[in-house]
Order: structure tokens, then sequence, then C-alpha cells
């Protein structure tokens, strides 16, 4: 059986270097917003090219930071909207809804099913104060126009890059586009830590404070506390073992490229709508996600020849029981997206044998 993720496999690869991270944090005594996650950060954010990064518990309190945090600097106040992908993770709209904000959901680019500026421009009215793009799937939103549009609005921009690690445009990263980022290290990430983590990067020293602020309580000193904060702070396990992966992701990346290079190129079976390749650097393959009209059909025709692959994602998020609010809303190209795409196993251990498999039985498929 060929897995859609191989973690184990994953890991293996740096499993001295990891175990030796881990035991060295065992040997320091020291658990909590130590040495580890002072050295994330500072490496972190060089990787991304930003003047901040700061560790958190994972990539939704990420988001929510930000906003909590532009709240309290008065730059936003509840009943404020927010443009946010439809056919997002619904990850995306709980952090807008958990501070008091209104997303507002726009349907995607039809071809890289990222967040169109077109889309975008038409959904601004008087109470929008701020995007949300999402990097889906790893590829980089078109952050030039959105920022372009941003600055004509005088709107904050917040990036969802829980799945675009490394991913970039003009050699400037996601994370350092934005006013502000949020990164998920969910194991099955690109740069997954062995347990939930995340992290947010800016280039803004006082939102920098006030979320290191929040992420402890709201303390900005031991027992003083600023802010009605929360618990959310990456611990130094965590950190140490993203250290180690940072280290090797640029090599994960290219490992990933390759393998989307050789789907897009070999695979030739009509039923089975391809991702568009524009240019290397924008995607960074989290996921290669193909879209048909036949996904049960193909689902099975790949389990029954040993392949496992997963729906990302299966219900749209205003079609989800927590938002029956927004079930009436009719958003066609994210339905449609969300019942027609399938994910094929990507992953920087998978054996060239593996992906000419995959290809052959995907072009084997009939419906």
């Amino acid at each position: 059986m060929i897995n859609f993720l191989d973690l184990k496999a994953i890991n293996k690869q740096y499993q001295s270097e990891l175990k030796e991270a881990c035991s060295r944090v065992i040997d320091s005594g020291w658990y909590i917003m130590g040495k580890e996650l002072e050295l994330f950060e500072q490496e972190f954010a060089e990787y991304c090219g930003t003047k901040f990064a700061i560790g958190v518990a994972n990539g939704l309190d990420a988001l929510t930071l930000v906003l909590r945090a532009w709240k309290e600097l008065g730059r936003l106040q509840a009943g404020d909207e927010v443009i946010v992908p439809a056919n997002t993770y619904i990850a995306s709209v709980l952090a807008v809804t958990e501070n008091d904000l209104v997303p507002v959901l726009v349907e995607p680019d039809e071809t890289s099913y990222n967040l169109s500026p077109e889309m975008i421009k038409n959904a601004i009215t008087e109470r929008t104060k701020a995007i949300l793009p999402v990097h889906l799937y790893g590829k980089i939103s078109p952050m030039p126009e959105i920022m372009e549009i941003a600055e004509k609005h005088n709107l904050l921009v917040l990036e969802d890059c829980a799945q675009a690690h490394g991913s970039k445009r003009g050699g400037k990263k996601a994370g350092n586009w934005g006013h502000a980022a949020g990164f998920s290290f969910y194991p099955g990430k690109n740069l997954g830590a062995l347990g939930d983590a995340g992290a947010i990067t800016t280039n803004d020293q006082q939102l920098a404070s006030v979320l290191k602020s929040l992420r402890n309580y709201g303390s900005g000193r031991k027992y003083e506390n600023v802010y009605q904060g929360v618990n959310s702070r990456l611990d130094e396990i965590q950190a140490a073992m993203l250290r180690v992966k940072l280290a090797h992701l640029d090599e994960e990346i290219v490992a990933r490229q390759s393998i989307a290079e050789r789907y897009t190129s070999e695979i030739s079976n009509p039923l089975v709508s391809l991702p568009v390749i524009e240019s290397k650097e924008f995607n960074v393959w989290h996921l290669f996600v193909v879209k048909t009209e036949f996904r049960s059909e193909l689902i099975k025709h790949l389990e029954d020849e040993g392949i496992a692959t997963l729906v990302h994602y299966p219900i749209p998020p205003h079609k989800q029981k927590a938002y029956n609010e927004l079930n009436d809303i009719s958003l066609p190209l994210t339905e449609e997206i969300h019942n027609q795409v399938l994910s094929l196993p990507i992953s920087p251990v998978m054996s060239e044998t593996d992906v000419s498999y995959i290809i052959k039985k995907v072009n084997e498929f009939k419906a």
C-alpha cells in the first residue's frame, strides 16, 4: 500500500538529530519559553525574511491572535469585515468569527484555487478592514496584486501560510508579504512538528510585542497582565524539533516539486484535471490536488490498486453545521471544487517507483 503520507518515514530521515534535540531539551531542565524557542523564532524569521517570528501553540491560534492583537491596537473592531476565500479550510474562518469579526466569503480563482484580486475588489464595502489570503495546497496567492488593493483601500492583510512554508513570488517568501502571517506546523505540513505547533511572522514591532504578551496570558512581565490573554506557547521540545526540520525544508521542497513535475507531465487521463504550474517557486506542493467529476470512482479505483488518497476538503465552511447562518449562500465554484477535488500522495520520501505506479494507475482509470 502506498500511504498518503508516511510521517514515520519522513521523520526517520532525521531520527538521530531529532533524538539529540529532544535530549538537549530534557537535559536543560527548561521546557517552556526557553532557548530553543528563542532560536527557532530567530531562524524561522530569517528563513521567511521577516523581522519577527512568534511561536504559538498551533496554526489556528496564529491567525486568531493576530486578529485579536489588531483589535487590541485599535486597528480592528467587532463587526468589521474580513475577506476570506470560500474554499479554504474552516480554521481560516474560525479565526475571524472568534474575534467577533465578519467573514466575507468570496469565490477563488478557478485555476489556482487561491484568492482572485477581482473577487476581492468586488467584495470590498465600507466595513471591509482586512483581507485573509490563504496560500492553498502550497501555492502562494497573487500577493503583489493583493497588497496593491490593500494599500489602496487601507486594509490589513493576514496571510494564512499553513500550507505554504517556503513558497515565494519574485524571491519573496510567503509570510513576508502581508502585515502579518500565520503558520501551522501540524505534523503533516511541509514543515511539521511532532505535535501541534504554530508561528506568526511580521515586520511590525508593535504588533509582535502585543502578540508575545497575548500568547502568554497577556503578560509582559511575570505576574503583570496587560491583556486578557491566552496560553498559546510553542513549547521547547517542539521548537527544538522544528529547528532540526527547518534545516532540511528546502531540500524536501525540491523533492516535492520534482514529483509534481512528473505528475503534471505524465498524467494524461482526460477525466482528471491537473493543477497548473505557473512558476516553480510559487508552489511547494503541500498537496497535489486534481479535480474530477468521478471522484468517488477514482478513489475506489486507486484504493483497489493500493494507493491511498484524501479529499481536501469535502465540505466548504459555508455548508458546515457550525456556520448554519451561512448555509444558504450560493458559491457554485467553491461547491464544485469541494465536490470534485482529490489529493494524490506527494511527499519527499516517495520513491520513483511509487510515483511511476501512481501515474500509471491514474492514467488507467476509466469512469
